[in-house]
């Protein structure tokens, strides 16, 4: 076990350094493993905290330390959290995330991100989801990944194998980026004329719809099944598409589609597709994953402001001095 160490200013602006450059790292490791924004930065926040009480000149590998620190604290989180998904009501979706000019989700490669594979991801024990997406999304070498989960290196590659193969049976061959933007945009248009017969040319046969509210009013309480149903239900509420606005987004490295009621953000929504059709459409509801999205285009910058105000805070009291708080552009200052 690393020992705690008193912050020390010259110190602790290189670990700021360190954490700054590799935080994209931690937060998308965090994120896929957890399909939470809120929560994948409650365990960087987590991680910049032992970092910072870290006797740092024991720690070989930063990188090694932050990723296995950030993976674990992912893991024990994503197990309470599976505990209280039980009383969720209604379908679980992942929280969408703009990556639109955020750096961080889509860090490295942009593998284990889309909305519809973070879903299928909740499918698999935490440990598995981790081993897959360190190694599918970040290219860890397997006896890294051995290492940070406590597992032999031939457990491991039997674990991504069987995670690899579960994942691509189910996700089958989405169209690319561009395609599902086309797609999505023929969808919602449909949708928008309460043209029935466009949308279920559009849908596959087996076509699902999933809502997540949380129980919130309007919003189905279990899955709509079906080519038919699913457009029905796209159209049911003839006067709700007339009274919304659309605001198309990027989510997930995906096209999304945020819909404004009464000027106000309320609901988002994206399909997934293969060149078969739209196999999936999902509406997100429920207002807290709503307000994650909107703080999910500014996360990137604000985070790092927070990490370097409250590095100056701990070097400034280590000695002796007072910390007189940032506001607006202004960061934090330390008087002596």
């Amino acid at each position: 076990m690393h020992q705690e160490a008193t912050p020390v200013e010259g110190d602790l602006s290189e670990a700021v350094s360190v954490f700054v450059e590799l935080r994209p790292r931690l937060f998308g490791i965090a994120y896929r493993v957890l399909g939470s924004a809120v929560e994948a930065e409650d365990v960087v926040q987590e991680v910049w905290v032992r970092w910072q009480r870290t006797d740092r000149t024991l720690v070989i590998s930063p990188v090694a330390f932050l990723s296995s620190t950030t993976t674990r604290l992912a893991i024990n989180v994503a197990q309470s959290a599976r505990v209280r998904r039980e009383t969720y009501i209604g379908p679980w979706l992942p929280e969408p995330v703009d990556t639109s000019n955020d750096p961080e989700v889509g860090a490295e490669r942009a593998e284990a991100l889309e909305l519809a594979l973070l879903l299928v991801l909740q499918r698999l024990s935490p440990t598995e989801r981790a081993a897959y997406v360190l190694r599918e999304a970040f290219d860890y070498a397997y006896p890294d990944i051995a290492r940070i989960l406590g597992l032999s290196p031939v457990n491991v590659r039997k674990i991504v194998s069987r995670a690899r193969k579960h994942l691509t049976e189910d996700q089958r061959d989405s169209v690319d980026a561009n395609d599902h933007r086309m797609l999505l945009q023929t969808f919602v248009a449909a949708a928008r004329q309460g043209d029935v017969a466009g949308l279920e040319a559009l849908l596959t046969p087996d076509a699902v719809s999933l809502s997540d509210g949380n129980g919130i009013r309007g919003a189905a309480r279990v899955p709509v099944l079906g080519r038919a149903r699913v457009a029905n239900l796209s159209t049911a509420h003839r006067r709700f598409w007339p009274t919304v606005e659309t605001e198309p987004v990027e989510a997930n490295g995906r096209g999304g589609i945020l819909i404004h009621r009464d000027g106000r953000p309320a609901t988002f929504m994206t399909v997934a597709a293969t060149s078969r059709g739209i196999h999936q459409v999902m509406w997100v509801f429920n207002p807290d994953k709503i307000a994650a999205f909107l703080r999910s285009r500014t996360r990137h910058h604000s985070a790092l402001a927070g990490v370097s105000e409250r590095a100056t805070g701990a070097a400034c009291q280590a000695r002796g001095g007072k910390v007189s708080p940032g506001g607006g552009s202004r960061s934090a200052t330390c008087r002596d």
